[in-house]
């Protein structure tokens, strides 16, 4: 019986071996396939980045474009960064960094768009447009559109403006038309200079003027001094003129005075401080190019309704 039993257990058992190993072909084969696969994929991902990268620069700028002709400028703002992110170099990136200093410019962040200009100028000084950046540049730096405080009130002079800006965007101007004395924007450029110089020659005044109602003459002499001297040709020179005279009386210098009364008359016969007297004189900051009679300011809306308000009223 015992014999049986241990016959039988014997016949059951199973030995054990290990691990069996995997043939070595079977496992060539398998890293084979592995290898093969993932460069299939590689390359077709990058086929398709090759693809929709020469599909998508036109695209893009296309869009931008778009974008831009609807005015919406903070998307199209974007479209131009993603443009130039993606497209470093080229006749299209070149294009996206010249319409960003636009439209900062038109989105009025002109501090933006003063350096993006300058950026493009220092990137690009020979390229084809480089002087519509000059431009956009010098009507960035001082804008004479009307603001809506201005429109307002009335208070539109240039002359009552921060003296950089104004002196910033006069030089971006005379920049153009000096080096690119053929471009399109030139003649405009000139002009809006030589109307930048009248409004810092302007500014000068006014504040001699402030300065003469302070009664700190030596300061008025000083200003008016400049005025003639570095603003020779502008309209302002009139009042310099006078200032610099009734200056001089002031302070007692008559015969300093004299020289600037003649200077004055030589110059401006019509004027009108020539008949004035240091009790009676008025200086005004606004001169019609015609006349020497001062330029009556022109009323804004809020000014007009609040000068209205206090008159009286026909009776109904």
């Amino acid at each position: 019986m015992l014999n049986t039993m241990l016959n039988i257990l014997s016949r059951g058992h199973v030995q054990y071996d290990g691990p069996r190993v995997p043939n070595k072909h079977i496992v060539y084969r398998i890293m084979v396939l592995l290898i093969a696969g993932v460069l299939a994929s590689g390359c077709s991902v990058f086929r398709k980045e090759k693809e929709d990268e020469a599909e998508s620069v036109e695209q893009l700028y296309e869009i931008a474009k778009q974008q831009m002709s609807k005015k919406n400028w903070q998307s199209a703002l974007e479209t131009l960064r993603t443009l130039e992110a993606k497209y470093s170099y080229g006749v299209y990136a070149e294009q996206a960094q010249l319409d960003t200093v636009y439209i900062y410019y038109r989105s009025e962040q002109r501090g933006l768009a003063i350096a993006a200009a300058d950026r493009f100028i220092k990137l690009h000084p020979t390229h084809k447009a480089v002087d519509y950046a000059y431009y956009l540049k010098g009507l960035a730096s001082f804008s004479e559109n009307k603001s809506l405080f201005g429109a307002l009130t009335g208070r539109d002079d240039l002359s009552d403006r921060d003296a950089t800006a104004i002196r910033n965007a006069m030089v971006a101007f005379k920049e153009l038309y000096t080096l690119f004395p053929d471009s399109q924007y030139a003649p405009d450029a000139r002009i809006r200079a030589g109307y930048l110089l009248e409004a810092l020659a302007r500014n000068e005044t006014a504040v001699a003027n402030y300065y003469y109602t302070r009664k700190a003459y030596v300061a008025v002499v000083n200003r008016a001094k400049g005025v003639i001297e570095n603003y020779s040709t502008t309209l302002a020179v009139e009042q310099a003129l006078a200032l610099l005279m009734f200056g001089y009386k002031n302070m007692g210098f008559d015969d300093l005075a004299g020289d600037a009364r003649r200077v004055l008359a030589l110059n401006f016969p019509q004027s009108g401080y020539l008949n004035q007297t240091t009790d009676t004189v008025k200086f005004f900051n606004k001169y019609s190019p015609k006349s020497d009679k001062p330029k009556q300011q022109k009323k804004g809306w809020f000014s007009s309704l609040f000068n209205w308000s206090k008159t009286d009223k026909p009776s109904s």
